[in-house]
């Protein structure tokens, strides 16, 4: 894997973390077509979708903000979600409140690079996989990297997050 792209213009801030804390990743862009989906991106990228994870924002019952990465393809559950940050519910946060609590628009959001640091939970399936895609922080853009590495540059934690099928 490699963190190094002669083209700096196609960094996005995700990657320039990335690069400044030394962490290895793998990069992806896939043609910005607007707002599509995680598995539409997946697809795009011929990436396994199970191991692409989107990145979901929000709001406790105590108001505080949280952050939960989940396979593209599911659904958080927001019971399992409230349970896993000790709160008695949560609920998503309003798509107009995303960018100004985050510096992320909807589409393009990723757990590292926030305009402030969350408390981040990651759903079991994570630690199935050798490495994770997720948001490099812009729409087209995907990092790649381990579940270890992802820990390395903000603290996630895991649980079970997902609606069962």
């Amino acid at each position: 894997m490699a963190g190094k792209n002669d083209k700096n213009d196609m960094k996005t801030n995700v990657m320039r973390v990335l690069d400044q804390k030394k962490i290895a990743y793998e990069h992806h862009c896939y043609a910005d077509t607007g707002a599509v989906s995680g598995a539409e991106v997946a697809q795009a990228l011929h990436q396994d979708p199970n191991r692409a994870f989107k990145t979901l924002v929000t709001t406790g019952k105590s108001k505080t903000n949280y952050v939960f990465m989940i396979p593209v393809l599911e659904e958080l559950d927001l019971k399992k979600a409230a349970g896993a940050v000790g709160e008695k519910s949560i609920e998503m946060l309003k798509a107009k409140e995303l960018l100004p609590l985050t510096g992320y628009v909807h589409g393009g959001c990723s757990p590292i690079g926030m305009k402030k640091l969350f408390k981040t939970t990651i759903h079991t399936a994570a630690e199935q996989y050798d490495t994770i895609m997720f948001s490099a922080g812009k729409i087209g853009y995907q990092v790649e990297l381990p579940l270890a590495s992802l820990q390395k540059v903000i603290p996630v934690q895991v649980a079970d997050l997902i609606v069962e099928k």
